[in-house]
């Protein structure tokens, strides 16, 4: 199980290293390069959308099956590895969150970048004209 977490966390640290390299200022010729390599790699990456999608939906399913400590029944140890289930899963939640939001990032990166490029051809293309 925690596996799974693992490589979720991986790809987030990946994710967030793409991030960072798309956003540095570069010359053109290595931006348009980075950027067109970053774009290779974008539709096998889409998995992870789904991948942290289904961890949500496992993380929504155990939090409403799980067995709640609050009577007066249960021990200090039962409550603290309550407690420590609880904070787990609110961990995994951001983490899937996250990794969400930074393959979305990355995605509308390279589409500006592209239709940045697209308009430098078509304004050189205008003024040759």
């Amino acid at each position: 199980m925690a596996l799974q977490w693992l490589i979720l966390s991986y790809v987030v640290a990946a994710e967030v290293a793409i991030a960072v390299i798309l956003t540095l200022p570069y010359p053109m010729l290595l931006k348009k390069r980075i950027v067109s390599l970053v774009s290779l790699i974008l539709k096998p990456a889409a998995s992870v959308v789904a991948f942290a999608g289904f961890q949500l939906l496992d993380i929504y399913w155990k939090n409403e099956h799980r067995l709640t400590c609050s009577s007066e029944v249960c021990t200090a140890t039962e409550r603290d590895r309550s407690e420590k289930a609880y904070y787990k899963a609110q961990r995994n939640v951001v983490l899937c969150a996250a990794g969400i939001l930074l393959y979305w990032c990355i995605f509308r990166i390279c589409k500006y970048n592209k239709d940045l490029e697209h308009l430098e051809e078509l304004e050189k293309s205008h003024k040759q004209e």
